[in-house]
């Protein structure tokens, strides 16, 4: 938006308040703004602001890693830490944890999240990005001056103290203190961390008997730590041993010849900083401004070097502050440095050389004015005490600048260039002073021996005039200068004898004009160029034009009504001669004015002139202008700056806006056009800023109006109401605070031209009012010194100002005209005694003597009652001039008109309490008016409690009442009802009600329960109470609806309360919750069973979590008993259930209502918590159908209990709750202890019974087969051991691992191969998604690598090697003496040697129990199933598996090789043990023919369903053109679907390509088969057939409890119903 840009100075005594980028964005804080500076090795140039802190910055940092370098944090006094986007220049996130002044930040090398902040009171903050998290630690009581993060253990931080303590804390561990350094016996003024880790690269020794030894070779490595103090010395230490290994102290170095005192540190700062990829090297600051470079390893005294050695004036020439480095792309190391003589310089760390120089600014740049003479030389009036010239035309350096201090020693406010002398420089201060510079010399400057008594406003050059035009020409100046002052006086210095006394140009205006009357104060003037008039402007509004030498009044412009700010000539070199007369005044009333003054001063009148019209109008801005400058190269063009914070270009003689900046932060002070360039434009202002635009770039042509204009406002205004108490922090920070970051710039608001009420300062004062600047800086007191000398200034003033308040301020008179009267002269007083006299002798007044009255007014005291009167109104009319409204209303009294004196108070709104207390006197009617018009001013003062007062002083109760509730003081106002009103009042229900409702909406619901429950609406009280939705507020609220007698709410309440705390395991609060409240028995019942359950299944070691508490009655009882016998047992003992008198329709109505209950229906991925609680309601109601003898709802209702675990796919609780249910296998076997046998007769409940027995001999099933596989690995185990201690324990029972995963102990693989493994059971079944999806809803790419793409592992794992099968899963003899007798590697891959191996073959080992059960997907498609379709419908995908298990010698030799993913299937324990000849199980019961057409069939649906998916999507994808090539090729040619025997290797040939059209009309033959079905088969089903069969079929080669018949009969239904390919394939070995 701008061209170039000085900015505002970066804030002093921060310890990190810049930091760069590795992009080179160089960003530092100045007062509240943060500046963004793009740097190069060449240049620099400001690129924009970070606007949002309300008080100055205190700390700023750059996040360091890659992808986020543009990302950065800052802190402020204002207590916040802003996290910015500095390429967008946007506010991301803001923290206010701090509660004090913020005085370091820094954004950790390795956490790209993690931020840490301290402040002044020894807080440090940990800030998370991502999160907005933040943690709080309080190490050290002490003051936090600076702290920097370890780049190598990001929980690391460094923390320096005022004290001069470092403490290194852990923030990962709550901030614990892992060393405190001590050294140091001063202010740590800065830390930097060595860039690489370790401690061997420095050579250490103690030096100055102060520093510890090194760290030698062996010890605990840590890494070096560098710290700056104000103690003069720079230190090393190790943070391994937290001890010190170097100690630097800073060169005496010489300056222009004179020595720097050692033992003056007050005003020593001392900045460390370690340079990134520099281990041995660290750069200091030093005393003077110099920056030194230590070698760490050098050894002698002189271990530095110092930085711009190559030429003179390279240094700062006061302390540097801030320093960091930055590696460019062209791999040049640059250094940049911030100091208090306000220039920011970058270094060339290989050189130590400068290559640029970029100077800020300290305050408000109050006047900027370019040289008539030199060009391009721009001049700068700044609020820093400096004045800077600025050569900007300068190619090589685009900020070269000179700055001029000496004499000075105030605020810059007004400069004027001599319009012939080259180099000649006029300035005025704030102070009053007013000098001329030669700018091309050393020298100091002349001052003028005539001072301003106020802040001079403007200075002008012009021709003398008299007394100083007088006398001989070589003795006339050629130029004198003018200069307008605060105090409204205009003087003219001789140049060339500024000592000699300067004259008031008022004298010669009076004369000349033989003016009388006082003039009106002068604001400013301009001498036309030709310097033929001056046009000077009034506070009054008014500008008046003379014609010199003798300032003749030409004419008068009346138009402005406010002080007039500016005035501008037009420039005289214009084409058009009447151009030359125009003149343009800008005031306070936001408008320029344009007067055109040809015939004014070619032809002037006798008598003056008074303008009342403007030649033009600009209108626009929005607020008061502050300066002008006419264009050079133009003709009428005028640009005007303004406290709206705008820049407004204008054409004139059009009155049109031409374009529009608004690139400043702040009121606009200040502008010039340059010229050279007729485009460019320079404004400063108020932000510390000097900014170069160009007029044709700019964006808007007219300044903001209506909301953009308080927005501006808004962003301009920050806020101002901060800075002074930002000047007595700094100062009184000392107190135990911090040193306070100094804002860098002169105060006030000295140079501009409203009084001081009118506009507020809104600049902090400087620390230092002197010199900002010195070639030699004298010795300066410390900031301590400076405050306590402050200190002792204030004591030492403090007896003065008590003795000037002792002094009695006499009070204002009551009668003042005629006090007046009585200061006139001698003569007058005389005459008053003889009128007086005549007065009183002859009772009639002499002719035109009226006492009280007129010229007579003081004699109306000594006549009689009537002239005093008259004497009181004419007081009173005084009184009410002068807005004295008290006194009118006590002349009032006075006389004995109390009505009028309160009807004078009511109207102006000041009635007191002493004027009604007297109001009475008028009457009750007066004093009741009275009374309701101080209740209407105190309401308008906001004294709410004492108006309702004063109207129960006139008896009005309810005025009171409604007043105070209008103004929401419902506590007060319900106190005032209940002491004065009857209890039945309907105000005060209103009032509670009301209040209620205020407190319920402000989050106060315990108070708002209370005013309910006042209000007799314990409903509403019980609700409010609810709203929390904690366990404490819902049983609150249900005791309070029970005593209320809201029974239905009680009971709602109490339910919700009793959930709460059953989720959270606590069964004992949730039974006490139920327990209180009458009609909840039923859910009490309901939450016995989820307890029972629950319990049981943690001792089955099922449910993991604990419980908080749980009844006695609900641990383990008889193991025999049945989970039904132990609930009715319970019920009985506990809750009374059924009775005595056993009425059946209690029980009914028990159960009807447990059906109200609302159960969602069965899905998958459901919480186990949740589905307990559903299967246990299931059960809840079978023990009820028990009670009530309907064993058809009986038996349906425990189906529903056990399916609900089977369909959320929790495979091994469910397996456990069939075994609690039927402990002998027998589901028509309800009790034994109650004894009870199902007989049933309905179909639905026949069915019911059927698939509950077949899923118990499932289950049986398993467990009866891993029985013998746990007796075949034993043998195996004992055979193939011999001697190897792993290997015996890995494939014997005495191996903890290969014993409980082939037994009943090991939890893990019990559960993954028996149902009792929660992952394999939801990996395979329904409870992990992409198992489930890749293993069983037909995943294509799955389906052919487990089953016919992947040779190796579908061979060897599924059917191909029975050999394989046999040695890895089912202890084949032969094969397992092979692979581990004779051959080492065999020995160890397939018993224990070989870890993998040992647990691949014997099922102990964990890598391989997962990869081939649940936990590895793709073992679990090849080694677990190995059917799509087997998986489909099975529940723990081992029935494939066990036909696998018969693998060759191929597998075999796979797993010889470590492929511990080829193994054998991971074998369970068994929790029933059943022998070789008999079985525990039914298995006729499993193999049923009319459940395996339904499952058949069912599952073709699905699997033609995903393949016309994967159609409709290929073809899809292919009509948008986002297949892959390989992708195209299977579009191109898609697999036939598997329907038949062998169509597991004719799937992918293309000839056997299926359309759409087939594919549909098997979709409905097979819905068709299923519609044929009876319902029953549906709506109970059976456990998956085919897998039950191929379960049974790998048995029965262990067993000969197996008939014959039976195998026959499952394989007859494998040949019959096994068409998918991988069903297929694991069949085959049975089927051959």
């Amino acid at each position: 938006m701008h061209e170039r840009s000085l900015p505002a100075s970066p804030n002093w005594y921060c310890s990190r308040c810049s930091d760069v980028n590795g992009a080179g964005l160089l960003g530092f804080g100045a007062r509240n703004i943060i500046y963004l500076i793009d740097v190069s090795a060449a240049s620099c140039r400001v690129v924009g602001e970070l606007v949002g802190h309300r008080e100055t910055v205190s700390g700023f940092s750059f996040c360091h890693h890659a992808g986020q370098t543009h990302m950065c944090v800052s802190s402020s006094n204002d207590g916040t830490v802003k996290f910015w986007d500095s390429d967008n220049k946007v506010l991301i996130k803001e923290h206010a944890a701090h509660q004090s002044s913020i005085t370091a930040v820094h954004w950790s090398p390795l956490d790209k999240n993690l931020v840490v902040s301290g402040e002044e009171k020894g807080v440090v903050i940990c800030h998370w990005l991502h999160t907005g998290d933040t943690a709080s630690f309080f190490p050290e009581p002490r003051t936090v001056f600076c702290l920097s993060c370890s780049p190598h253990t990001w929980s690391h931080v460094a923390v320096g103290y005022k004290d001069g303590m470092i403490v290194l804390i852990d923030v990962s561990r709550k901030g614990e203190v892992l060393h405190r350094l001590r050294g140091h016996d001063d202010e740590i003024h800065s830390l930097s961390w060595a860039p690489l880790a370790g401690e061997d690269g420095l050579y250490s020794r103690p030096e100055d008997g102060s520093a510890t030894n090194g760290v030698t070779e062996g010890e605990e490595k840590g890494c070096h730590l560098a710290s700056g103090s104000k103690d003069q010395t720079v230190r090393i230490w190790s943070t391994a041993k937290g001890k010190g290994v170097m100690t630097l102290k800073l060169p005496y170095l010489k300056k222009r010849g004179s020595g720097v005192d050692p033992g003056v540190k007050e005003r020593l700062w001392l900045s460390v900083h370690w340079p990134a990829g520099r281990p041995t090297q660290l750069v200091s600051s030093c005393f003077s401004g110099e920056l030194v470079m230590w070698d760490l390893t050098k050894t002698g005294k002189q271990k530095w070097s110092l930085f711009g050695t190559s030429s003179e004036g390279q240094n700062h020439s006061r302390i540097v502050f801030n320093t960091s480095s930055v590696r460019l792309q062209d791999g040049r190391e640059l250094l940049i440095s911030t100091s208090m003589d306000r220039e920011i310089k970058c270094w060339d760390l290989a050189s130590l050389d400068l290559c640029w120089t970029l100077p800020t600014l300290g305050g408000f740049v109050y006047a900027l004015t370019f040289s008539p003479v030199g060009a391009g030389c721009l001049a700068l009036g700044v609020g820093d005490n400096m004045i800077r010239v600025w050569s900007t035309l300068t190619i090589q350096n685009q900020y070269d600048t000179r700055s001029f201090w000496q004499g000075i020693k105030s605020k810059v406010t007004a400069l004027a260039w001599h319009p012939k002398k080259e180099g000649s420089l006029s300035f005025g201060t704030d102070d009053g002073k007013v000098g001329i510079y030669d700018v091309f010399s050393n020298k100091p400057p002349q001052i003028s021996s005539s001072y301003h008594r106020k802040t001079v406003y403007t200075l002008a050059w012009g021709p003398p005039v008299p007394p100083m035009s007088f006398g001989a020409a070589e003795s006339k100046p050629s130029c004198s200068l003018y200069s307008c002052a605060g105090e409204g006086v205009i003087l003219q210095h001789d140049p060339y004898k500024l000592s000699g006394e300067a004259s008031d140009i008022d004298r010669l205006i009076r004369d000349t004009n033989s003016i009388k009357h006082k003039l009106s104060p002068h604001t400013d003037l301009s001498w036309k160029p030709d310097g033929k008039v001056v046009a000077i402007g009034n506070e009054d509004g008014s500008v008046e034009v003379y014609q010199a030498p003798s300032l003749k009044l030409l004419c008068s412009i009346q138009q402005h009504h406010k002080i007039i700010n500016t005035l501008r000539w037009h420039h005289e070199h214009s084409a058009q001669p009447e151009l030359h007369f125009l003149l343009a005044s800008g005031s306070s009333s936001a408008k320029v004015y344009v007067h055109d003054l040809r015939s004014v001063i070619e032809s002037p009148a006798d008598s003056p002139v008074v303008l009342t019209e403007p030649y033009r109008r600009l209108c626009g801005h929005t607020a008061k202008i502050t300066g002008m400058a006419w264009s050079p190269h133009h003709d009428a063009r005028l640009v005007t700056v303004c406290y709206d914070g705008t820049a407004q270009v204008w054409d004139a003689l059009q009155e049109a806006a031409v374009c529009n900046y608004r690139g400043h932060v702040g009121h606009l002070l200040s502008v010039d056009w340059s010229p050279v360039d007729p485009d460019l434009v320079w404004t400063g202002g108020r932000d510390f800023t000097v900014q170069e635009w160009r007029v044709s770039q700019q964006e808007f042509t007219k300044p903001p109006k209506g909301k953009k204009t308080l927005e501006l406002m808004d962003k301009i205004k920050t806020n101002p109401r901060q800075k002074k108490k930002n000047k007595k922090a700094s100062a009184g920070a000392g107190a135990g605070g911090a040193l306070s970051p100094s804002v860098n710039g002169g105060g006030g608001t000295a140079g501009e031209r409203a009084a001081p009420a009118e506009e507020p300062s809104e600049e902090e004062e400087e620390e230092e009012s002197g010199s900002t600047r010195s070639a030699a800086p004298p010795p300066t007191a410390s900031v301590e010194t400076l405050r306590k000398s402050s200190s002792a200034l204030k004591n030492k003033d403090k007896p003065e100002l008590h003795l000037l308040s002792l002094k009695k301020r006499k009070p204002r008179s009551m009668l003042p005209i005629s006090t007046s009267m009585d200061h006139r002269s001698k003569e007058d007083l005389l005459q008053d005694c003889i009128t007086l006299a005549t007065v009183t002798s002859s009772r009639a007044p002499p002719a035109g003597c009226t006492p009280g009255q007129g010229e007579h007014i003081h004699l109306g005291l000594f006549s009689d009652r009537q002239a005093l009167y008259r004497m009181f109104e004419a007081e009173e009319e005084g009184h009410v001039e002068a807005g004295h409204c008290d006194s009118v209303i006590y002349l009032r009294l006075w006389s004995g008109d109390l009505q009028g004196a309160l009807q004078v108070a009511t109207e102006r709104g000041e009635l007191s309490d002493h004027l009604l207390s007297v109001a009475p006197m008028a009457g009750f009617e007066v004093w009741c008016r009275t009374v309701e018009a101080y209740v209407k001013q105190l309401c308008l003062q906001e004294q709410y409690l004492k108006a309702a007062s004063h109207l129960l002083s006139v008896n009005k109760l309810y005025e009171a009442v409604e007043l105070l509730q209008a103004h929401k003081l419902y506590r007060e106002a319900i106190a005032l009802v209940k002491a004065r009103l009857p209890p039945e009042e309907p105000v005060l229900k209103e009032l509670y009600t009301s209040w209620a409702a205020v407190l319920e909406k402000d989050g106060h619901l315990s108070s708002a329960a209370k005013c309910y429950l006042a209000a007799g609406a314990s409903f509403d009280a019980a609700k409010v109470i609810s709203r929390k939705n904690d366990v404490a507020s819902l049983r609150a609220a249900a005791g309070l609806a029970r005593i209320c007698g809201e029974a239905g709410l009680a009971q709602s309440l109490s339910l919700r309360c009793a959930k709460d705390l059953a989720a959270a395991q606590d069964w004992v609060g949730a039974q006490q919750v139920l327990s209180s409240q009458d009609g909840l028995l039923v859910h009490g019942l309901h939450l016995c069973v989820t307890e029972l359950l629950t319990v049981l299944l943690a001792e089955s070691q099922v449910v993991t979590w604990s419980c908080v508490s749980h009844h006695s009655w609900a641990s383990a009882g008889e193991r025999r008993l049945s989970i039904q016998d132990r609930i009715r047992e319970v019920w009985q003992e506990e809750f009374g259930v059924p009775g005595r008198s056993a009425a059946r329709s209690g029980v009914t109505a028990l159960l009807q209502e447990l059906k109200a209950v609302e159960s969602p229906q069965p899905t998958a991925n459901v919480p186990l918590k949740q589905v307990l609680v559903h299967c246990s309601l299931h059960l809840t109601q079978a023990v009820l159908s028990w009670l009530v003898e309907d064993d058809g709802e009986l038996i349906k209702e425990l189906w529903q209990a056990a399916a609900r675990l089977r369909d959320a796919g929790h495979f091994s609780a469910s397996a456990a709750l069939c075994r609690l249910l039927f402990p002998d296998g027998d589901v028509s076997v309800c009790s034994r202890k109650y004894p009870k046998v199902l007989r049933h007769t309905e179909e639905r409940a026949k069915a019911a019974a059927h698939s509950l027995q077949a899923f118990v001999h499932y289950h049986l099933l398993y467990e009866s087969w891993w029985s013998h596989s746990s007796a075949g690995n034993r043998e195996s185990t004992e055979s193939n051991s011999a001697g190897n201690r792993e290997s015996t324990e890995s494939n014997s029972a005495g191996n903890r691992e290969s014993t409980e995963s082939n037994s009943a102990g090991n939890q893990e693989s019990t559960e993954s191969n028996s149902a009792g493994n929660r992952e394999s059971t939801e990996s395979n079944s329904a409870g992990n998604q992409e198992a489930t999806e890749s293993n069983s809803a037909g995943n294509q790419e799955s389906t052919e690598s487990n089953s016919a793409g992947n040779q190796e592992s579908t061979e060897s794992n599924s059917a191909g090697n029975q050999e394989a099968t046999e040695s890895n899963s089912a202890g084949n003899q032969e094969s397992t003496e092979s692979n581990s007798a004779g051959n080492q590697e065999s020995t160890e891959s397939n018993s224990a040697g070989n870890q993998e191996s040992t647990e691949s073959n014997s099922a102990g080992n964990q890598e391989s129990t997962e990869s081939n059960s649940a936990g590895n997907q793709e073992a679990t498609e090849s080694n677990s199933a190995g059917n799509q379709e087997s998986i489909h419908e099975s529940h723990n995908g081992l029935a494939t598996s066990a036909a696998d298990g018969q693998a060759g010698d191929e597998a075999n030799g796979k797993v010889e090789n470590g492929d511990s993913s080829e193994s054998g299937v991971r074998v369970c324990p068994a929790t029933r043990t059943g022998g070789d000849d008999e079985t525990d199980f039914k298995a006729s019961v499993l193999l049923s023919e009319a459940h395996a057409a339904c499952q058949a069939a069912q599952r073709a649906v699905a699997e033609i369903q995903e393949r016309l998916a994967a159609m409709v999507s290929q073809h899809s994808r292919a009509q948008g053109g986002q297949l892959d090539p390989g992708e195209k090729n299977r579009a191109d040619a898609p697999s036939r679907l598997s329907t038949g025997p062998g169509s597991a290797e004719a799937g992918t040939r293309p000839d056997d390509q299926e359309s759409l059209l087939s594919l549909s009309s098997k979709m409905t033959e097979y819905h068709k088969q299923l519609s044929e079905l009876p319902d029953t088969v549906k709506m109970f089903p059976h456990p998956d057939v085919l897998e039950c069969c191929l379960v049974l079929l790998h048995f029965s080669r262990r067993s000969a409890s197996v008939p014959r018949s039976l195998q026959d009969e499952a394989k007859d239904l494998l040949r019959k119903h096994a068409t998918s390919g991988s069903v297929l394939k694991a069949s085959r070995q049975f089927l051959a």
